[in-house]
Protein backbone atom coordinates (compact mmCIF):
# COMPACT_ATOMS: atom_id res chain seq x y z
CA UNK A 1 0.00 0.00 0.00
CA UNK A 2 1.55 3.50 -0.84
CA UNK A 3 1.77 5.36 2.17
CA UNK A 4 -1.05 8.07 2.59
CA UNK A 5 -0.42 12.49 2.07
CA UNK A 6 -0.06 13.96 5.21
CA UNK A 7 -1.69 17.86 4.93
CA UNK A 8 -0.33 20.12 7.95
CA UNK A 9 -2.13 23.07 8.74
CA UNK A 10 -0.90 25.99 10.50
CA UNK A 11 1.61 28.20 11.35
CA UNK A 12 4.72 28.67 9.43
CA UNK A 13 7.44 31.33 10.78
CA UNK A 14 11.00 32.11 11.57
CA UNK A 15 12.68 30.79 14.53
CA UNK A 16 15.75 33.51 15.44
CA UNK A 17 17.31 31.09 17.90
CA UNK A 18 19.84 32.70 20.43
CA UNK A 19 23.43 31.47 20.63
CA UNK A 20 24.41 33.63 23.66
CA UNK A 21 24.48 31.88 26.68
CA UNK A 22 23.48 33.66 29.70
CA UNK A 23 20.47 34.01 32.38
CA UNK A 24 19.24 37.32 31.76
CA UNK A 25 17.22 37.45 27.78
CA UNK A 26 17.69 41.10 27.18
CA UNK A 27 21.17 41.18 27.60
CA UNK A 28 21.48 38.96 24.27
CA UNK A 29 22.52 40.31 20.90
CA UNK A 30 23.52 37.21 18.32
CA UNK A 31 20.36 35.26 16.81
CA UNK A 32 20.66 32.25 13.93
CA UNK A 33 17.81 32.73 11.24
CA UNK A 34 16.17 28.86 11.27
CA UNK A 35 12.66 27.80 9.82
CA UNK A 36 10.07 27.16 12.19
CA UNK A 37 6.59 26.97 12.97
CA UNK A 38 5.22 23.78 14.27
CA UNK A 39 3.09 22.29 11.56
CA UNK A 40 5.60 23.54 9.34
CA UNK A 41 8.26 21.47 11.06
CA UNK A 42 5.74 18.53 11.41
CA UNK A 43 5.71 18.63 7.34
CA UNK A 44 9.30 19.13 6.75
CA UNK A 45 9.94 15.83 9.02
CA UNK A 46 7.46 14.00 6.74
CA UNK A 47 9.34 14.83 3.81
CA UNK A 48 12.25 14.51 5.17
CA UNK A 49 11.63 10.92 6.49
CA UNK A 50 10.37 9.82 3.01
CA UNK A 51 7.00 10.53 3.47
CA UNK A 52 4.13 12.23 1.26
CA UNK A 53 3.63 15.50 2.92
CA UNK A 54 2.03 19.09 2.24
CA UNK A 55 1.46 22.49 4.51
CA UNK A 56 -1.19 24.72 4.36
CA UNK A 57 -0.69 28.30 5.49
CA UNK A 58 -0.08 32.06 5.31
CA UNK A 59 3.42 33.75 4.73
CA UNK A 60 4.46 37.07 4.11
CA UNK A 61 4.85 38.92 0.66
CA UNK A 62 8.87 38.96 1.37
CA UNK A 63 11.74 37.74 1.49
CA UNK A 64 11.35 35.53 4.64
CA UNK A 65 8.05 34.32 3.27
CA UNK A 66 9.92 32.99 -0.26
CA UNK A 67 12.57 31.47 2.61
CA UNK A 68 10.25 29.39 4.17
CA UNK A 69 8.83 28.37 0.76
CA UNK A 70 11.83 27.25 -0.53
CA UNK A 71 12.90 25.60 2.36
CA UNK A 72 9.75 23.73 2.70
CA UNK A 73 10.28 22.34 -1.17
CA UNK A 74 14.16 21.32 -0.33
CA UNK A 75 12.48 18.91 2.69
CA UNK A 76 10.11 17.91 -0.67
CA UNK A 77 6.75 19.10 0.62
CA UNK A 78 3.83 20.33 -1.58
CA UNK A 79 3.60 24.28 -0.94
CA UNK A 80 1.16 24.48 -3.68
CA UNK A 81 -1.28 25.72 -0.33
CA UNK A 82 0.48 28.14 1.22
CA UNK A 83 -1.12 31.81 0.80
CA UNK A 84 1.10 34.98 0.32
CA UNK A 85 -0.46 37.88 2.24
CA UNK A 86 0.41 41.46 2.82
CA UNK A 87 1.74 40.91 6.58
CA UNK A 88 5.13 40.41 7.38
CA UNK A 89 5.89 36.71 7.79
CA UNK A 90 5.46 35.35 11.81
CA UNK A 91 8.35 35.87 13.99
CA UNK A 92 9.58 33.80 17.36
CA UNK A 93 12.76 34.55 19.06
CA UNK A 94 13.93 31.95 21.01
CA UNK A 95 16.34 31.77 23.80
CA UNK A 96 17.53 28.49 24.84
CA UNK A 97 18.35 27.67 28.85
CA UNK A 98 21.34 26.02 30.41
CA UNK A 99 19.01 22.60 29.80
CA UNK A 100 18.09 23.48 26.36
CA UNK A 101 14.55 24.49 27.07
CA UNK A 102 13.10 27.75 25.20
CA UNK A 103 11.53 30.87 25.99
CA UNK A 104 9.78 32.81 23.05
CA UNK A 105 8.68 36.10 22.32
CA UNK A 106 6.72 36.39 19.18
CA UNK A 107 6.00 38.68 16.88
CA UNK A 108 3.28 37.43 15.38
CA UNK A 109 2.12 38.60 11.55
CA UNK A 110 1.26 36.66 8.25
CA UNK A 111 0.23 33.26 9.66
CA UNK A 112 -2.86 34.60 11.37
CA UNK A 113 -4.33 35.39 7.95
CA UNK A 114 -4.36 32.08 6.51
CA UNK A 115 -8.41 31.98 4.76
CA UNK A 116 -9.92 28.62 4.23
CA UNK A 117 -9.23 27.80 0.87
CA UNK A 118 -12.09 27.97 -1.88
CA UNK A 119 -11.77 24.11 -2.70
CA UNK A 120 -12.65 21.91 0.34
CA UNK A 121 -9.11 20.48 1.57
CA UNK A 122 -10.66 17.01 2.44
CA UNK A 123 -11.90 16.33 -1.15
CA UNK A 124 -8.83 17.88 -2.22
CA UNK A 125 -6.63 15.34 -0.46
CA UNK A 126 -8.96 12.32 -0.59
CA UNK A 127 -8.15 9.80 1.78
CA UNK A 128 -5.04 11.93 3.56
CA UNK A 129 -4.06 12.65 6.85
CA UNK A 130 -4.51 15.82 8.28
CA UNK A 131 -2.32 17.52 10.96
CA UNK A 132 -3.50 20.54 13.02
CA UNK A 133 -0.79 21.97 15.23
CA UNK A 134 -1.60 24.86 17.16
CA UNK A 135 0.76 26.87 18.54
CA UNK A 136 -0.81 30.29 17.09
CA UNK A 137 -3.93 28.77 15.53
CA UNK A 138 -6.33 29.42 18.22
CA UNK A 139 -5.42 33.28 18.61
CA UNK A 140 -7.11 35.93 16.62
CA UNK A 141 -7.50 35.68 12.60
CA UNK A 142 -9.02 34.10 9.75
CA UNK A 143 -6.99 31.09 10.71
CA UNK A 144 -8.53 29.81 13.45
CA UNK A 145 -11.91 30.16 11.51
CA UNK A 146 -10.13 28.16 8.78
CA UNK A 147 -8.63 25.50 11.25
CA UNK A 148 -12.15 24.79 12.70
CA UNK A 149 -13.97 24.41 9.34
CA UNK A 150 -11.08 22.26 7.75
CA UNK A 151 -11.33 19.97 10.57
CA UNK A 152 -15.00 19.59 10.93
CA UNK A 153 -15.20 19.03 6.86
CA UNK A 154 -12.28 16.28 7.42
CA UNK A 155 -14.45 14.96 9.88
CA UNK A 156 -17.26 14.68 7.47
CA UNK A 157 -15.22 12.97 4.98
CA UNK A 158 -13.81 10.75 7.33
CA UNK A 159 -10.08 11.62 6.94
CA UNK A 160 -8.11 10.75 10.04
CA UNK A 161 -7.40 14.30 11.54
CA UNK A 162 -4.49 14.82 14.24
CA UNK A 163 -4.40 17.64 16.84
CA UNK A 164 -1.12 19.14 18.73
CA UNK A 165 -2.25 22.05 20.93
CA UNK A 166 1.52 23.17 21.28
CA UNK A 167 0.75 25.32 24.36
CA UNK A 168 2.64 28.31 24.70
CA UNK A 169 2.32 30.17 28.04
CA UNK A 170 3.46 33.42 26.35
CA UNK A 171 0.89 34.01 24.02
CA UNK A 172 -2.05 32.56 26.27
CA UNK A 173 -1.02 34.84 29.72
CA UNK A 174 -4.11 35.37 31.43
CA UNK A 175 -6.45 33.71 28.89
CA UNK A 176 -5.77 29.68 29.87
CA UNK A 177 -9.66 28.91 30.18
CA UNK A 178 -10.36 30.43 26.74
CA UNK A 179 -7.21 28.16 24.97
CA UNK A 180 -9.01 25.51 27.50
CA UNK A 181 -12.10 25.34 25.71
CA UNK A 182 -10.97 25.74 21.61
CA UNK A 183 -8.85 22.50 22.79
CA UNK A 184 -12.01 20.69 24.18
CA UNK A 185 -13.54 21.34 21.37
CA UNK A 186 -11.07 20.37 18.96
CA UNK A 187 -10.23 17.03 20.65
CA UNK A 188 -13.89 16.72 19.67
CA UNK A 189 -12.46 16.77 15.92
CA UNK A 190 -9.36 14.14 16.39
CA UNK A 191 -8.37 11.13 16.18
CA UNK A 192 -5.42 10.95 16.99
CA UNK A 193 -4.23 13.57 20.12
CA UNK A 194 -0.11 14.06 20.71
CA UNK A 195 0.15 16.43 24.21
CA UNK A 196 2.91 16.95 26.54
CA UNK A 197 2.79 15.66 29.92
CA UNK A 198 2.36 19.39 31.32
CA UNK A 199 0.02 20.07 28.69
CA UNK A 200 -2.02 16.79 29.79
CA UNK A 201 -2.51 18.59 33.38
CA UNK A 202 -3.13 21.56 31.76
CA UNK A 203 -6.24 20.98 29.87
CA UNK A 204 -7.39 18.15 31.58
CA UNK A 205 -7.31 19.22 35.36
CA UNK A 206 -6.12 15.75 35.59
CA UNK A 207 -3.22 14.99 37.80
CA UNK A 208 -2.49 11.18 36.37
CA UNK A 209 -2.21 10.05 32.98
CA UNK A 210 -4.66 7.43 32.95
CA UNK A 211 -6.99 10.09 34.17
CA UNK A 212 -6.41 12.49 31.86
CA UNK A 213 -5.86 10.61 28.69
CA UNK A 214 -9.34 9.09 29.53
CA UNK A 215 -11.15 12.73 29.61
CA UNK A 216 -9.78 13.37 26.24
CA UNK A 217 -10.84 9.38 24.93
CA UNK A 218 -13.99 10.59 26.11
CA UNK A 219 -14.10 13.65 24.38
CA UNK A 220 -13.19 11.41 20.79
CA UNK A 221 -10.12 10.78 20.13
CA UNK A 222 -8.81 7.35 19.93
CA UNK A 223 -4.78 7.36 20.39
CA UNK A 224 -2.86 9.70 22.42
CA UNK A 225 0.73 10.13 22.46
CA UNK A 226 2.02 11.90 26.09
CA UNK A 227 5.54 12.76 25.35
CA UNK A 228 7.64 13.27 28.66
CA UNK A 229 10.81 13.97 27.86
CA UNK A 230 13.33 11.58 29.12
CA UNK A 231 10.62 9.88 30.88
CA UNK A 232 9.52 8.49 27.23
CA UNK A 233 6.42 8.45 26.09
CA UNK A 234 2.96 7.05 27.56
CA UNK A 235 0.72 5.70 24.73
CA UNK A 236 -3.16 5.30 25.08
CA UNK A 237 -5.25 4.04 23.16
CA UNK A 238 -9.28 3.10 24.48
CA UNK A 239 -7.98 -0.23 25.01
CA UNK A 240 -4.54 -0.42 26.47
CA UNK A 241 -1.83 2.25 27.61
CA UNK A 242 2.26 1.46 27.91
CA UNK A 243 5.23 3.89 29.12
CA UNK A 244 7.70 3.39 26.30
CA UNK A 245 10.97 4.18 27.26
CA UNK A 246 13.13 7.23 26.28
CA UNK A 247 16.73 7.46 24.72
CA UNK A 248 19.95 8.61 26.31
CA UNK A 249 21.19 12.17 24.22
CA UNK A 250 23.62 14.73 24.57
CA UNK A 251 20.53 17.91 24.24
CA UNK A 252 21.80 20.91 22.32
CA UNK A 253 18.37 22.32 21.41
CA UNK A 254 14.81 20.76 22.16
CA UNK A 255 12.99 23.29 19.64
CA UNK A 256 11.16 20.91 17.14
CA UNK A 257 11.83 18.07 19.30
CA UNK A 258 7.96 17.48 19.42
CA UNK A 259 7.46 18.37 16.03
CA UNK A 260 9.39 15.78 15.03
CA UNK A 261 8.05 12.99 17.24
CA UNK A 262 4.53 13.60 15.60
CA UNK A 263 5.82 14.09 12.45
CA UNK A 264 7.92 10.63 12.57
CA UNK A 265 4.46 9.48 13.71
CA UNK A 266 2.58 10.55 11.40
CA UNK A 267 4.92 9.27 8.61
CA UNK A 268 4.36 5.38 10.17
CA UNK A 269 0.43 6.05 10.68
CA UNK A 270 0.36 6.79 6.85
CA UNK A 271 1.73 3.41 5.85
CA UNK A 272 -1.73 1.86 7.43
CA UNK A 273 -4.95 1.08 6.50
CA UNK A 274 -6.15 3.09 9.47
CA UNK A 275 -5.27 3.61 13.12
CA UNK A 276 -7.80 1.62 14.76
CA UNK A 277 -6.80 -1.30 12.52
CA UNK A 278 -3.50 -0.88 13.72
CA UNK A 279 -2.36 -3.35 16.68
CA UNK A 280 -0.94 -1.84 20.27
CA UNK A 281 2.44 -3.57 19.18
CA UNK A 282 2.06 -1.43 16.03
CA UNK A 283 1.94 1.91 17.26
CA UNK A 284 4.27 1.19 20.13
CA UNK A 285 6.93 0.64 17.70
CA UNK A 286 6.00 3.50 16.14
CA UNK A 287 6.29 5.51 19.02
CA UNK A 288 9.86 4.14 19.43
CA UNK A 289 10.99 4.89 15.75
CA UNK A 290 9.02 8.42 16.70
CA UNK A 291 11.28 8.70 19.67
CA UNK A 292 14.47 8.31 17.78
CA UNK A 293 13.64 10.82 15.48
CA UNK A 294 12.92 13.20 18.10
CA UNK A 295 16.29 12.44 20.21
CA UNK A 296 18.29 13.00 16.94
CA UNK A 297 16.75 15.94 16.25
CA UNK A 298 17.87 17.63 20.14
CA UNK A 299 21.17 17.18 19.33
CA UNK A 300 21.52 20.01 16.83
CA UNK A 301 20.33 23.44 16.57
CA UNK A 302 17.31 24.50 14.56
CA UNK A 303 14.03 22.48 14.31
CA UNK A 304 14.24 21.71 10.50
CA UNK A 305 17.60 21.82 9.86
CA UNK A 306 18.31 18.86 12.51
CA UNK A 307 15.84 16.55 11.20
CA UNK A 308 17.63 12.98 9.46
CA UNK A 309 16.48 11.24 7.34
CA UNK A 310 14.93 7.63 7.99
CA UNK A 311 17.98 5.52 7.06
CA UNK A 312 20.27 7.95 9.50
CA UNK A 313 17.73 6.92 12.06
CA UNK A 314 17.69 3.67 11.00
CA UNK A 315 21.57 2.79 11.11
CA UNK A 316 22.03 4.66 14.43
CA UNK A 317 22.80 2.55 17.99
CA UNK A 318 20.34 4.04 20.18
CA UNK A 319 20.66 3.71 24.47
CA UNK A 320 17.57 3.34 26.46
CA UNK A 321 17.11 5.14 29.48
CA UNK A 322 16.26 3.07 32.40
Amino acid sequence: MMSKKVICIGEALIDFVCTDVGENTADKEVYLRKPGGAPANVSACIGRLGGRAEFLGAVGDDAFGDYLIDTLKTYHVGVSGIQKVNEPTTLAFVTLQEDGEREFIFNRGADAEFAFPEQDVSKTFPHAIFHFGSATAFLEGSLQDAYFSMAEHCRDNQCLVCFDPNYRVDLWKNRLEIFKAKCNAFFKLADVVKVSEEELQLLTDEVSLDAGCDAIHKLGASVIFVTMGSKGCYLSSRQNTKVISAFKINAIDTTGAGDAFIGAMLYRLASFESVETMTFSELTDAVMFAQKVSATVCEKMGAMTALPTESEVQTREFEVIG
